[in-house]
């Protein structure tokens, strides 16, 4: 009853934000213990499934926070670990009394042992590197051992960068000699000597880069998040802090859609780089800025004076850019062909097309059918009408179904999921009426999602497809027409495995009067959901209909194999009607794996996977190039064998809905994105064999339909 009465107080607040939920909260000034304190509360009272903040939880925080920091051990020294040591067990101590001295011991000797690591690169780059000594380097990071002393760290250093360049190296040589075939070097060859220096000094360029764009960007803050992100992660694999900036960033992934100029950035050195122009959006439609042109100062539109942006960190660069819809900003590139000039774009709100669902209509023999691509189930959360992953689906199929389609592919490859409500909205396109998910939170009754529109905008034959990247909502659409037999599921052995439901809670809500700017927001674990059939997907998914190979199936992906999951539990089933219809399932489903055990390609892309798996796992290098050399070829040699995967083509052509081919008459950029996406279609085996189910389901339809009306 405690935990119930907490739960309410904190709904509340986050509903209303006119109070605070202690009264202490907001007697602290330091931001960072702000955070810890409405951070540890809310996990606390609202976590689906709280932990015991006790040594051990302290002891799980201590490890993964130093390795989240240096992963590849390459920065602290083991006498650093030894001295951290003293706050194994005092995290959970620490985080009670909102302490956080071992994150500031540990940022303190990073940032120190960073400086120190600049000056052994570039020293140890000054050097010739002698490829004809045996020698090995081992990239098993995660059982490494600290190195004891700081030579020994250097020489780990000097591994490393052997390492990274003998591949250049290799790569240079394999350039010189195919130039040399072809006669295209007009140039004296380049001796060894010449070719390992150019290698050494591509090294040191890419150190650079890595140094200045990411860590010498990163604030105080942004190490504070990746702490604060540790302590929620213990929890569960999605429940994560968003900084501010990780926040808007999550908004607008989930609508599709943001206010800006439309164009994505990238910091190259000290200078902010346009490497693409969004398709519709205003840089793109003003036609005065190119790719790779660089911004070097921003003025707002009613502003005299312009900020340089060059050697400023890029989140702060985009905020800068970024703006309301309709307000001017003045822009000062420094052209590709090298001349500089402003310019002025009105921002506009810019929709990420490639976000959203897209469709296109195929023929096979006789017969049209629909497929449908739905990268994640987007919404906008600050208004669910405007434009989500339901309706635009119910769109895509309302126009398929005036071109005649006789079956429909619903793709959710790689959908990790997204709005809950989209998801029963959805399913309800493909039944009746009728429960869709069933949703539990602790000390609660479990909640039965339904559609109650007893519409139906497509009752014919229905594939969807899935793989082990396919997560959360895509589990709950694929689970609930895999219980009503309204779809057949083909894909991999399992999907992801995700069956939690997150809330977002925007810290700035949970405290009154605040002077520490924006909080960030938390995304939590709140509930659970479970099938219709009273299973869950958590760790074990959506097993498919039709089971088939792919370049994930030998790799550890699921949530089965993340950190901290909750476990796989069932509830009570609810009632619901089976799809009545003429279609054959069984019948269908033995047809296709009989086709898929004698398939070619995917015995080819088993093989593949296999061997990948295999690739991954060897983790020792020689750095002797005739020994590095050789294992290439050898691997290259063996690669060849699954070439014939990337010349796979099968006999069927794709086509844009006529809405679509409109506008490519001024959206060239579209036109080729869907050119491409449709050269992908139709080389995909996975689609191949969805349309043949189709095809089957039609021909169970019309058979059991004729023998339904003469009995």
């Amino acid at each position: 009853m405690r935990r119930n009465y907490n739960i309410l107080l904190l709904v509340l607040v986050l509903a209303f934000g006119s109070c605070s939920f202690t009264t202490k909260v907001d007697d602290n000034p330091d931001k960072d213990k702000l955070l810890i304190q409405i951070i540890t509360l809310a996990l606390d009272q609202l976590h689906f499934e709280p932990k015991t903040v006790d040594d051990t939880f302290s002891k799980e925080i201590f490890e993964d926070y130093l390795e989240q920091v240096d992963p590849l051990k390459r920065y602290f020294l083991k006498s650093d670990i030894d001295d951290f040591k003293k706050y194994e067990t005092e995290i959970d101590d620490q985080l009670k009394a909102y302490d956080i001295s071992f994150f500031n011991a540990v940022h303190e000797r990073l940032i120190k042992r960073q400086e120190e690591a600049k000056a052994y690169y570039k020293e140890i780059l000054e050097k010739p590197f002698d490829f004809s000594k045996d020698e090995e380097y081992n990239a098993d990071y995660e059982n490494l051992e600290y190195s004891k002393n700081k030579k020994q760290l250097k020489e780990r250093w000097r591994q490393q960068l052997k390492f990274n360049t003998l591949s250049n190296y290799e790569t240079l040589i394999e350039q010189q000699e195919n130039d040399e075939a072809k006669e295209e070097n007009t140039e004296a060859p380049k001796s060894l000597t010449e070719l390992e220096e150019e290698a050494r000094n591509e090294t040191l360029k890419a150190l650079d880069n890595y140094f200045t764009d990411y860590i010498e960007d990163m604030e105080r803050k942004d190490w504070f998040a990746m702490y604060v992100n540790t302590i929620v992660e213990e929890y569960d694999p999605h429940t994560s802090y968003m900084a501010p900036v990780d926040k808007d960033r999550f908004d607008q992934q989930m609508s599709g859609k943001l206010e800006g100029i439309g164009a994505r950035l990238q910091k190259k050195m000290d200078y902010i780089k346009i490497v693409e122009l969004i398709s519709g959006g205003p840089a793109w439609r003003d036609g005065q800025i190119e790719v790779g042109d660089v911004i070097l100062k921003v003025r707002q539109g009613d502003e005299k004076e312009a900020v340089s942006i060059v050697g400023m960190r890029i989140d702060d660069a985009i905020k800068l850019i970024k703006g309301p819809k309709g307000t001017d900003v003045v822009l000062t590139m420094k052209k590709v062909d090298g001349t500089i000039e402003d310019i002025k774009v009105t921002r506009d709100l810019v929709e990420l097309e490639e976000t959203y669902a897209k469709s296109s209509i195929v023929k096979k023999d006789d017969r049209i059918y629909g497929v449908i691509n739905l990268p994640k189930f987007y919404v906008d959360f600050n208004d669910y009408k405007e434009r989500n992953a339901a309706s635009d689906i119910k769109l895509e199929i309302e126009r398929l179904k005036e071109e005649g389609i006789e079956g429909l592919v619903l793709d959710l490859r790689n959908n990790g999921g997204g709005s809950l409500k989209t998801v029963v909205d959805m399913a309800g396109l493909f039944i009746e009426d009728g429960p869709i998910v069933q949703v539990r939170e602790t000390g609660s009754e479990k909640e039965v999602l339904k559609d109650t529109d007893r519409s139906i905008t497509w009752d014919g034959p229905l594939v969807i497809m899935v793989n082990e990247l396919s997560a959360s909502a895509s589990e709950i659409l694929a689970a609930a027409m895999q219980d009503y037999k309204r779809a057949i599921i083909i894909g991999s052995k399992q999907t992801y495995g995700k069956g939690t439901v997150q809330n977002v809670l925007d810290l700035n809500r949970m405290v009154r009067n605040s002077s520490h700017g924006d909080l960030g927001a938390l995304k939590l674990t709140r509930q659970k959901f479970y099938r219709i059939n009273g299973g869950s997907t958590q760790l074990e998914g959506v097993k498919s209909d039709i089971a088939v190979p792919d370049r994930y199936s030998f790799i550890d992906i699921g949530e089965r194999d993340q950190e901290n999951p909750l476990p796989w539990d069932k509830i009570t089933p609810v009632n619901y009607d089976v799809w009545d219809s003429y279609f054959d399932y069984d019948a269908t489903i033995s047809k296709s794996k009989q086709r898929m055990a004698n398939n070619e390609q995917l015995k080819l892309i088993e093989q593949s996977a296999k061997w990948a798996k295999k690739q991954m796992d060897d983790n020792t290098y020689s750095l002797n190039y005739d020994k590095y050399k050789a294992k290439l070829e050898l691997n290259e040699e063996q690669a060849k064998q699954f070439d014939a995967i990337s010349d796979y083509k099968t006999d069927l052509s794709f086509s844009s809905l006529p809405y679509e081919q409109k506008l490519f008459e001024q959206d060239t950029v579209l036109k080729q994105k869907r050119e491409r996406w449709h050269e992908n279609l139709s080389k995909d085996v996975y689609v191949e064999e969805a349309l043949n189910v189709l095809d089957d389901l039609n021909s169970t339809y019309r058979i059991n339909k004729v023998a339904t009306i003469k009995d």
